[in-house]
C-alpha cells in the first residue's frame, strides 16, 4: 500500500501544459484543513503554477466535513478557468484528515480507480450515530480499507494523527508530508517545507510531523512494528507495578495469589476487574469481588473454555463499580484528568487552565448518597421528596480550577470510605445479588443461558437517567426468561433480545422481539 509509485505524469489526453490538477480536502474542525490548504496552494505558486483554492463548509462538525478544493494548472501566460467544488468522479488527489471521512468520499463519488490517489489518516472519530447506539456502534474500519484499496487508483493510510501528536504539531502537517512523499503532485519536498516555513508559527513541530509522515509515504521509513497480541497474565501477582502504602500492598498480593489459583485462561480478566474494583473503592472491596468469582469459577470447566468465569470476571466488576456521585466526583479531581485535559487542550506550561464542571443532580442521586435509612425515609415520603428534588434538581456549574469548586468535589468523592453504608449502594447490591443468583442458578440445566445472563449485564451503564433506562432494558430483557424456560435455543433468544436492547436506544426492537417470544410455541427439540 505504500510503495513508491513513479513521480507525476499528465493522463494522455491533454497537453502537460493545459492539465488541470484537481485536489480535494476533508476535514472537520480543528484539524487544520484551511492550513493545509493554503500550504498546498502556496506550493503550487512557488513552482509556477496557477492555483484557486475554496471552501465548502459542513453543516456541523461531525454531519458534515468542510471540503477545501483546489485547482491548479502549470502557469502558460493564458488563465486557466477553474471550478469552485469537486465533482464525481473528477478528483485527481483526494485527502481524508479521518478514515470515515475516506469512506463518505468514496460514498459521493469522489474517489475512482482510474484517477484519483487517496490519502487518509487511519485514526478514527466516532461519529454521532456512532456514539449514540447503546451498544458497540462503531462501524468497520476493515471495510472501509477494503473498499478504499477497490475504489481508488491507490491508496495511502496510516496514523497521521499519532505521527502529528507525537511531533507536538498538527494533523494538517502530517497530511501534508502524506501528500508530498506520495509524489502525486510533480513538486519536490524543498517547495513544501519552504511553504512550512513561510507560516512563521509552529514551523519546527510542523516540519518534524512533515518529516515523518514524508518518510512513511515514500517508503523511506521503517515499518511499524506490529502491536503484539496481549498474552494471557501467567502470574497475576508479578503482572505490573502497583506502589503505596506497604500494608495495602500486602493485601493486594494476597488478592493476586488468589487469582495466581485460578484457572490460566481467567486469569487476566480476572486481574483487569480486580484492578477497577480496587481502584474503585479499595482492598476489602476486590475480596468480595474474588470471593462471588470464585463461585462462577467453582461451576466452570475447560470443558466450555470457561467462558463463565471470564464472562463472570468481567461483569462482575462492571456492575460492582457502578456511576454514582462519589465516583464521578472523584474522577473529576483525580491528577490524571488534570494532565489528560491539559495534554488533549494542548496548554502550554505557565498558562491557566479553566475547567467548568456541570451537574444536574435528582433527587434520587441525593438519596442515594445519604445513609440507607435516611435515604430510604426520604424516598418513601413523595411529598417530602418533591419538596428538596424542587431545591436539587437544577443544573450547576462548578469551576473545579477554584479552591471552592475543587474542594467541594473532593470532599463528595472522600465519601466512597463511607459508600457501604449509603442507599445507592444497598440497592446496587441487591440488584447484583439477584441477577448473579439467577445466571449462576442456569449452570446445571443450561450453560450457555447462564453465560447470556451474565453479558446481559453489559446493558446497564451510565448515571443518572441514562443509568435508569438502562436497566429498565435489563429487566425487560430477562423478563423474558419465564417463557424461555427448558428450550434449547433459550440462550440465543437471550443473545437476540439483548443485541436488541442495545441496538434501538427507545426500545422499539426489544418491544418487538419480547412480543415474538411471547408467541413462541413448544420447543421442537424437547416439546417444553
Amino acid at each position: 500500500m505504500l510503495d513508491a509509485v513513479p513521480p507525476f505524469r499528465a493522463r494522455p489526453d491533454a497537453q502537460d501544459g493545459e492539465r488541470v490538477i484537481k485536489l480535494a480536502v476533508l476535514a472537520v474542525g480543528g484539524q487544520g484543513g484551511g492550513v493545509l490548504a493554503d500550504w498546498i496552494t502556496d506550493v503550487a505558486e512557488r513552482n509556477f503554477y496557477v492555483a484557486q483554492s475554496t471552501s465548502v463548509a459542513g453543516v456541523a462538525q461531525r454531519t458534515g466535513a468542510t471540503i477545501y478544493y483546489i485547482e491548479m494548472a502549470r502557469d502558460t501566460g493564458r488563465l486557466p478557468v477553474f471550478a469552485l467544488s469537486p465533482s464525481q468522479g473528477d478528483v485527481d488527489i483526494l485527502i481524508a484528515a479521518e478514515l470515515m471521512e475516506a469512506g463518505r468520499a468514496i460514498i459521493r463519488g469522489f474517489v475512482t480507480p482510474e484517477r484519483t490517489t487517496l490519502i487518509a489518516s487511519s485514526h478514527r472519530i466516532a461519529a454521532v450515530s456512532e456514539k449514540i447506539e447503546p451498544g458497540d456502534g462503531r462501524a468497520s474500519s476493515s471495510k472501509v480499507h477494503a473498499t478504499a484499496e477497490a475504489a481508488s487508483r491507490r491508496f495511502i493510510a496510516f496514523d497521521m494523527e499519532k505521527i502529528a501528536a507525537d511531533n507536538g504539531s498538527m494533523i494538517s502537517a502530517s497530511l501534508l508530508g502524506a501528500l508530498a512523499g506520495s509524489d502525486a503532485l510533480p513538486f519536490t519536498r524543498e517547495s513544501y517545507e519552504q511553504a512550512i516555513g513561510a507560516g512563521g508559527r509552529g514551523v519546527k513541530a510542523s516540519l518534524a510531523a512533515f518529516g515523518a509522515a514524508y518518510d512513511r509515504a515514500h517508503g523511506t521509513a521503517a515499518p511499524a512494528p506490529k502491536p503484539a497480541e496481549p498474552a494471557i497474565v501467567a502470574s497475576a501477582s508479578g503482572a505490573g507495578r502497583v506502589s503505596g502504602p506497604q500494608e495495602l500492598l500486602q493485601g493486594w498480593q494476597v488478592l493476586a495469589a488468589r487469582i495466581d489459583l485460578m484457572p490460566l485462561a481467567v486469569r487476566d480478566m480476572a486481574l483487569r476487574g480486580l484492578r477497577k474494583v480496587v481502584d474503585y473503592q479499595d482492598i476489602a472491596y476486590g475480596r468480595e469481588y474474588l470471593d462471588r468469582l470464585d463461585k462462577a469459577v467453582a461451576l466452570d470447566s475447560a470443558d466450555h473454555a470457561h467462558a463463565l468465569s471470564i464472562a463472570a470476571a468481567k461483569h462482575l466488576a462492571n456492575a460492582m463499580c457502578y456511576d454514582d456521585m462519589i465516583r464521578v466526583a472523584d474522577l473529576k479531581t483525580r491528577s490524571t484528568r488534570d494532565k489528560r485535559v491539559r495534554r488533549e487542550v494542548g496548554v502550554k506550561d505557565g498558562s491557566i487552565l479553566q475547567v467548568t464542571e456541570y451537574f444536574h443532580p435528582r433527587i434520587e442521586e441525593f438519596c442515594g448518597t445519604l445513609p440507607a435509612g435516611l435515604g430510604s425515609y426520604i424516598e418513601n415520603r413523595p411529598k417530602l421528596a418533591a419538596f428538596l428534588d424542587r431545591r436539587i434538581n437544577h443544573g450547576r456549574r462548578i469551576r473545579t480550577d477554584s479552591f471552592a469548586g475543587f474542594a467541594a468535589l473532593w470532599f463528595i468523592g472522600g465519601l466512597r470510605r463511607w459508600r457501604r453504608r449509603l442507599l445507592r449502594h444497598r440497592v446496587e447490591t441487591v440488584h447484583l445479588e439477584r441477577w448473579y443468583a439467577s445466571a449462576l442458578g442456569h449452570v446445571p440445566a443450561d450453560y450457555a443461558l447462564a453465560v447470556e445472563i451474565l453479558n446481559c449485564r453489559r446493558l446497564i451503564k451510565g448515571y443518572s437517567d441514562t443509568h435508569v433506562r438502562a436497566q429498565s432494558k435489563f429487566d425487560r430483557v430477562l423478563s423474558a426468561l419465564p417463557m424461555l424456560k427448558g428450550r434449547d435455543d433459550a440462550a440465543d433468544w437471550i443473545r437476540r433480545l439483548r443485541e436488541a436492547a442495545l441496538k434501538d436506544e427507545r426500545g422499539d426492537m426489544l418491544d418487538g422481539a419480547l412480543k415474538t417470544v411471547a408467541t413462541l410455541g413448544p420447543d421442537p427439540a424437547t416439546g417444553n
